[in-house]
């Protein structure tokens, strides 16, 4: 395939909704589509949400493919059995047993990641286990299992003590009394844990995530057991209950959602799924139909920020640099290129939102909003330009301000890296759209999707015409065969 013919693969979200999805251990597949450069090829197919490689689920579905009985009936027992072996409620219950017992018999299996009751113990001799778990202990579970860090599907990146005290500070400063915490498990123990230390703070929490291993430590009422790439609450019914009156509670007021995702994560299925858990929250009675945004905290690198504004336009980007505890690079404090480049993206108003002086955050007048102390105000583009930390300059004929390490090229007619391949402007980067090619928006945004729209639902239309007419061929073909036949006879 030539340069400018890089195909991409796509997630379609407004299919028909009456044809539901197949599943697999995840939940509800999703629809994907191979767009090369202004039309669909191929036939679209059904894939895993929450895995983006093969190898950690293998579940592939043509759209169109017509799956028979015995399949279906092998794919729900293979669903089944790649379940948790116990449910949410059993696990509170031996929870209840557990904590009863004398420290000295708590027992927590590093191997298996399991809280131990006695009865247990005669099959974990041969492996790794911590004796003498204390209260500290379960209060603080992160600290006891250990992270799932695939990139694309899990990626337990955990918020330092830092950044927990932040997020918690702002949201008591916000006045905010309910926080839904989507993938932030970190978060989630740290506001628990402060509460019951200082009952002033009183704020509630709920956690939503896919790591079913939180269910040892929290009842149905604190976890839900979630995939944020499908809308998908695994418990069904009763777990979406759960969150639909945490965020309705009080009228839907004084609650916020503070999301986490992993970076490798389509932002198309999160936005979507994100909008579900938005429209829980409008369902209210009291709700003010004028206030109509759910109050969010984003948590995503900052080189995102054109993708989610596509889906969230009202949304804007603080300076904050979070950081964790088990990425060797996602650490604040650190200078050039080696910061942190996750931030948090938000509907508050950012004049609200007060940045820590004593890290180096500054309110610039102007902006009417807190910034690093190198995102100096551009007085041409009459705003703080920065996105990574680094103090940005202006670039006269790009009319706008650029990394620091960037140069203008004249072949291109824009800013790169020194290093750069001119070649590749050409047909586009690899990054720019899937259907015109163009580097300044992405799919979902491209002035010509309406086109692609047209062209897939003609090719759907003319591949049915086609089938059509190939089945009345192989009748006449038939019939003409068995004339010549009889006529032989």
């Amino acid at each position: 395939m030539e340069d400018g013919q890089r195909p991409g693969v796509a997630v379609v979200l407004d299919r028909d909704p009456s044809s539901p999805a197949p599943r697999c251990p995840h939940g509800p597949t999703l629809l994907f589509a191979k767009i090369v450069r202004g039309k669909e090829e191929g036939r679209r197919f059904y894939a895993c949400s929450a895995c983006r490689e093969r190898r950690d689920c293998n579940f592939f579905q043509w759209e169109d493919e017509k799956v028979s009985e015995a399949r279906l009936s092998a794919r729900e027992i293979y669903n089944q059995r790649h379940q948790p072996l116990l449910s949410h409620r059993d696990n509170v219950e031996r929870y209840k047993e557990y904590v009863a017992l004398p420290q000295s018999e708590r027992r927590f299996c590093r191997e298996c990641q399991l809280l131990l009751l006695p009865s247990e113990w005669g099959r974990h001799l041969d492996h790794q286990v911590l004796s003498d778990v204390s209260v500290a202990h379960l209060k603080r579970p992160s600290q006891l299992l250990i992270p799932l860090e695939n990139k694309k599907t899990n990626a337990q990146y955990l918020f330092t003590e830092r950044s927990c005290q932040f997020l918690l500070d702002l949201i008591t400063t916000l006045g905010f009394k309910r926080v839904l915490c989507v993938g932030t498990p970190r978060l989630h123990e740290f506001i628990k844990f402060q509460t019951s230390q200082d009952q002033e703070i009183g704020i509630k929490s709920l956690l939503l995530d896919i790591d079913f291993r939180y269910s040892q430590f929290y009842t149905e009422e604190d976890f839900c057991h979630y995939n944020m790439f499908n809308h998908h609450f695994f418990a069904g019914e009763a777990a979406y209950e759960i969150c639909e009156k945490f965020l309705q509670e009080d009228s839907g007021k004084d609650v916020i959602m503070v999301a986490d995702p992993p970076f490798g994560g389509l932002v198309e299925a999160l936005a979507f799924s994100f909008k579900k858990l938005i429209a829980m929250w409008r369902q209210t009675s009291g709700a003010d139909p004028a206030d109509n945004n759910l109050p969010i905290l984003w948590i995503f690198p900052y080189f995102f920020e054109s993708r989610i504004l596509e889906f969230f336009p009202n949304f804007s980007m603080l300076d904050y640099q979070v950081d964790y505890d088990n990425h060797a690079l996602y650490k604040h404090g650190k200078t050039g290129r080696k910061q942190s480049p996750v931030r948090i993206f938000t509907d508050i108003s950012p004049r609200l939102i007060v940045l820590p002086v004593e890290e180096g955050y500054r309110f610039c007048s102007i902006c009417q909003r807190y910034v690093s102390s190198d995102n100096q105000h551009c007085e041409i583009c009459d705003s703080c330009t920065s996105k990574d930390g680094r103090r940005w300059t202006h670039c006269s004929l790009c009319k706008k301000c650029v990394k620091p390490s960037w140069i203008h090229c004249s072949v291109c007619g824009r800013c790169a890296l020194p290093s750069h391949s001119c070649k590749n402007t050409d047909a586009g980067s690899e990054t720019g759209c899937f259907i015109c090619g163009a580097t300044d928006h992405k799919r979902a945004t491209c002035p010509n999707l309406h086109v692609v729209r047209r062209i897939h639902q003609g090719g759907k239309k003319s591949r049915q015409k086609k089938k059509k007419k190939k089945l009345v061929d192989v009748n006449a073909t038939k019939m003409t065969s068995g004339k010549k036949m009889r006529s032989a006879v």
